[in-house]
């Protein structure tokens, strides 16, 4: 077990979570393979374990935008499996060889039924989604977009954060966009000028953070 799904699943007891890891089925993807559609049945629950994932939203427009991206102790698939008649909300993508454990409805129902603690385990892992997409939504409404895309930037410099405490953004200008809720050319023009200043570097697909501290400022 890894120290994020640990960290995860430290709400259940030891016998419940032992029966959870026990019963899931470890499954790997590779760079860019799509883990589900959306649309598709939602029949799977998915715990992340290694690697980065992207969850793709189609706009009213007919789009794709990145909503969000997963990494190590993040989950998807939840809210399908609770409700037999959803479907898949977004599509879900591989960015870097990925892995999860994974479990059906089917052994989610036979866990539940012998380990009620795994019902809290939902409902809290469904809260966290539901307060995450809350304040996405009140950053759209009263955020200016500079300190939206920085804040953006902050968050994912987390999940890619190395051992000496650098962070190499391995995303798409389009990608950080979405998830900011902007235009591309919005972000770029955000993007130079926090270069300018030092914040951060630029490559093709990768945003190099330099000054973590001054990245945090520049999203209050």
């Amino acid at each position: 077990m890894t120290r994020a799904h640990s960290a995860l699943l430290q709400g259940l007891g030891e016998a419940a979570r032992e029966r959870l890891i026990a019963t899931s089925r470890p499954r790997r993807f590779r760079a860019r393979e799509i883990v589900c559609h959306e649309g598709d049945p939602g029949d799977t629950f998915h715990i992340v374990t290694s690697g980065r994932l992207a969850v793709h939203v189609t706009t009213p427009l007919g789009h794709s935008a990145t909503l969000s991206l997963l990494g190590p102790g993040d989950t998807f698939g939840e809210l399908a499996l609770l409700d037999p008649a959803s479907l898949r909300t977004a599509t879900v993508v591989a960015l870097e060889e990925a892995h999860t454990l994974s479990l059906t409805r089917s052994q989610l129902d036979e866990l539940r039924r012998h380990h009620p603690q795994i019902d809290r385990f939902l409902t809290e892992t469904l809260a966290g989604h539901v307060r995450r997409l809350s304040a996405m939504v009140l950053e759209a409404l009263y955020l200016p977009v500079d300190a939206r895309v920085a804040r953006q930037l902050a968050r994912l410099a987390g999940m890619y954060v190395a051992a000496d405490g650098s962070a190499e953004i391995r995303l798409t200008q389009d990608d950080l966009a979405g998830m900011a809720g902007t235009t591309r050319a919005t972000t770029n023009k955000v993007l130079q000028e926090l270069a300018a200043r030092g914040v951060l570097s630029l490559a093709r697909g990768r945003i190099m953070v330099r000054d973590r501290v001054a990245l945090d400022r520049a999203g209050q």
